[in-house]
């Protein structure tokens, strides 16, 4: 009977000290990672591993000024440190995602934003602007009342209208007039028709090969007018283009687009072209 008891004593102490020896591991495992989180968040405040310098770039050359201010704004981007603990500027951590939307809200030229790091202490920004189209100048055409470039707004491949000024030229010269969903401020708005716009506008390009350039082109819910700087518009259906010129080119012997002396062309009426000259 006593040596029973012997025997379970015996195995409860050796219990005990295999427990007491697996805390002393587990305390020790964790003031070493403790010790191992302290050096690397100590490590990570080093210059050496911090972003001391932003370099802005693109396919084409970016004015000295404007490269300092995009800069200054992804350097703000990175200021302070996440709960306090991580600095923002770390080669490791910095805030990507944060820095391309604030240059991409500061400036609306700018249609995209990469980021690059150079080596532990550099960051290189490119910046891709945007591809201006044309002018979007209003949702009503008035003849009576010219409008101000001023009140017109820059609109990119997507239809997005993003600038009322730019340092681009724009792809056509000609201004676009069509009504867009909002009835307050345009920028950000897009033009509605976006799948039929090219080809509308590459009949105004191919309108002007016919001796006069477009110089305002009018949307009206499924019709088009062009209007040529000869005085002469012509009208036809969107997204008939191809039909529409084949008419116009076979009707060219009849008409002069060139001297101002027809007051409108109307192609929408498939294979016909009517015609009415100016008094």
């Amino acid at each position: 009977m006593s040596g029973r008891t012997f025997s379970a004593r015996s195995s409860d102490r050796l219990a005990e000290r295999r427990r007491h020896g697996r805390q002393r591991a587990l305390v020790a495992l964790g003031i070493l990672l403790g010790i191992l989180a302290v050096a690397v968040v100590y490590g990570l405040w080093q210059k050496p591993v911090r972003i001391s310098h932003v370099t802005i770039y693109g396919a084409d050359p970016v004015p000295a000024g404007r490269q300092e201010s995009l800069a200054s704004v992804a350097s703000a981007a990175m200021q302070g440190a996440y709960l306090g603990i991580i600095p923002r500027d770390s080669t490791f951590f910095y805030p990507a995602s944060a820095i391309r939307a604030d240059i991409l809200a500061t400036d609306s030229d700018i249609a995209a934003v990469s980021l690059f790091r150079e080596g532990f202490t550099g960051l290189s920004v490119k910046v891709s602007g945007r591809v201006p189209i044309a002018r979007w100048c209003g949702r009503i055409f008035a003849t009576s009342t010219p409008v101000e470039e001023s009140n017109c707004y820059f609109f990119d491949a997507n239809s997005l209208l993003y600038a009322t000024s730019s340092d681009a030229v724009p792809v056509n010269s000609f201004a676009v007039y069509t009504p867009i969903a909002t009835a307050t401020q345009p920028l950000g708005a897009t033009l509605p028709h976006n799948d039929a716009l090219p080809a509308a506008f590459d009949f105004a390009r191919q309108l002007t090969a016919l001796g006069s350039p477009v110089k305002q082109i009018i949307f009206r819910d499924t019709e088009v007018d062009d209007y040529l700087a000869s005085g002469t518009r012509v009208t036809y259906l969107l997204g008939d283009e191809r039909d529409t010129y084949t008419a116009l080119v076979s009707a060219r012997a009849s008409l002069n687009l060139v001297d101002g002396s027809l007051d409108y062309v109307d192609l929408r009426f498939s294979g016909k072209v009517y015609l009415k000259k100016k008094e």
